[in-house]
This record gives structure tokens, C-alpha cells and sequence, in this order.
């Protein structure tokens, strides 16, 4: 056994230990808030696209809820925009790729979705007007009611490419896209935090379940830790015990409007959770005035 692989279930409780000792600030700072996010809840029958830009993305940001759509028996389809073969593996590229395509199908399997669509550009070598193009199809193909989406609030350059085309391909589709689709921004591992959230779903129920979800994507374990931190984080400022998912709930247009620029035109404000939690909060902090700009924007 490696010197690294000794240390590993130490870290692990260190990182444990470290959260503890920041729960008491993210609970007592929840003590400060005024409005409160609406909780989701389905009526049922709805048509959902996710759209994630890599595969274990809709994993990150909406597993709970998606499991919670397709119980209330929504209509879900997964879009998944590349193909991942950039991790930080060391790997061959293709062998990458086709790993984490099997690790999307799995997911999916276990979420129950209707449709896993694996769009499957090459990670960094692909262009924005043929991923806005392949969305628009799936959006005047399935007409969603709504679309869970990335953003600018994010720092991969990947995530925010795919936003940029998101909002090209839902322009490119105003007439005929639903007059009321609604798009719920999710985290991946930059947090909205409550300046921006004001939709929640709590996952307390479906955990089991939305945790194989996550140990699916096996590849990405490191990722997956910073999630479960993001839902746990989110409870406490919202004083809710067990986990929550936080979205930014937003009609189509508004959307449009803070993605239609390239992304060279947003701002680069945004921290995210790191693998070890020490310096959680700081991605809570870092980029509050471009958040407060941006929920004035509607």
C-alpha cells in the first residue's frame, strides 16, 4: 500500500472533522436571513430537460429532484453536452470517455429518466453553434415546461460554453418553446447561496437513493464529496434538517438575457468548493457583489 493510500482514510476524517467546525457558522448565519426560497413540489405530468455539460453535472446539481420528478411520474430527459474525457485521470482520452458514458448510463438507469440523450462532444474541442444547434432540436423536439441549466455563476470554462449555448439554442427557439418555460439554474460546485437561491427541494427522502446516484460516478469521487457538503451547507442556511438542492428559478428570457453574451464578456468572480473543505466559505463569499448584480438584473 502507498504512502498516499495510508493517509487517505485520515484525510477523510480530517475533512469530516473540518466540516463540523464550520456548521455552527453556516447554521448561525442561516439565523440571518430574511425571505425564504418556496420548496419545489411537482403536480405531476410535466416535460423536463436537464442539461448538464459533463457527465456526473446533473448528478451534482439535480439528482434529488430528478428523482423526485420522476416519482411524481414528470417526464425527464438528461442531455449531456461532452464526453469528460479531461478529467484528471492520467488516462488514455477515448478509454476516459467511454468510461464516464457508462458511469451517465448507469446514473440514469437509477434515476429512472425517461431518456438519456449523450450529445458526447469531445471535452475541449467542440463549438458552440453545433451544441446550440443539437439543443434547440431537443428543445422544439420535446418542448419542455422546464430546463434544469448551468450558468455563469461558475468558473469551468466548459460549464459556462455550454451556458452560452443553452441560451442561443433557447432564443434560436423562442417560437415554438412553451411562453412559460421556466429554467432552474443548479449549482455544481459554485454555491448560489441564498442571495440568489429561491427555489429548494429537500432530498432528505430520496438521499439513499440520489447517494447511488452520485456513486455512480465513481471517476469523480473527489467532485461528488463537494456536493454532499453543498447540500448539507444549503440545509443549515436554510434551516432545514437533513439536505437540500438549490436552485435559481428564472423565466426563459431572463436566461437568455445573462447568457446571450460570450463568456469572455462574464464576470470571473466565482470560487468553488475545494476538494478539502478548509476554505469552504470563501466560495460562499467570493463573487456576493456580482451575485447581488445579478439578482437585480431581472
Amino acid at each position: 500500500m502507498s504512502y498516499r493510500s495510508r493517509l487517505r482514510p485520515l484525510k477523510r476524517i480530517a475533512a469530516r472533522l473540518v466540516e463540523w467546525l464550520w456548521r455552527p457558522a453556516f447554521a448561525a448565519a442561516g439565523y440571518g436571513l430574511g425571505r425564504r426560497p418556496a420548496m419545489w413540489a411537482s403536480g405531476g405530468g410535466g416535460r423536463i430537460l436537464v442539461v448538464a455539460p459533463h457527465p456526473d453535472d446533473e448528478a451534482i446539481g439535480c439528482s434529488g429532484t430528478v428523482l423526485a420528478h420522476v416519482a411524481a411520474r414528470d417526464r425527464v430527459w438528461v442531455a449531456i453536452a461532452t464526453d469528460g474525457r479531461r478529467a484528471r485521470s492520467g488516462r488514455d482520452p477515448q478509454i476516459v470517455a467511454a468510461a464516464r458514458h457508462a458511469e451517465a448510463q448507469a446514473a440514469a438507469q437509477l434515476m429512472q429518466v425517461e431518456r438519456l440523450e449523450w450529445l458526447g462532444f469531445a471535452e475541449g474541442d467542440w463549438s458552440v453553434s453545433e451544441l446550440a444547434s443539437r439543443l434547440r432540436s431537443l428543445l422544439e423536439g420535446f418542448a419542455p415546461d422546464v430546463v434544469y441549466a448551468p450558468s455563469l455563476i461558475d468558473f469551468h470554462p466548459e460549464h459556462l460554453k455550454v451556458a452560452h449555448a443553452l441560451a442561443l439554442a433557447l432564443d434560436a427557439a423562442a417560437a415554438r418553446r412553451p411562453a412559460d418555460l421556466t429554467i432552474r439554474i443548479y449549482p455544481v460546485s459554485v454555491p448560489l447561496t441564498p442571495r440568489l437561491v429561491n427555489l429548494i427541494t429537500d432530498v432528505s427522502s430520496v438521499m439513499p437513493r440520489c447517494r447511488a446516484v452520485l456513486a455512480a460516478y465513481a471517476s469523480q469521487a473527489a467532485s461528488i464529496q463537494c456536493a454532499y457538503r453543498q447540500r448539507r451547507y444549503g440545509a443549515l442556511l436554510q434551516r432545514i434538517s437533513g439536505e437540500i438542492e438549490e436552485f435559481w428559478q428564472l423565466p426563459a428570457e431572463h436566461y437568455v438575457r445573462l447568457h446571450r453574451e460570450p463568456p469572455s464578456a462574464w464576470p470571473r468572480a466565482f470560487r468553488g468548493l475545494r476538494n478539502f473543505p478548509l476554505t469552504d466559505p470563501l466560495a460562499y463569499i467570493v463573487g456576493s457583489g456580482a451575485r447581488r448584480r445579478l439578482r437585480s438584473s431581472g
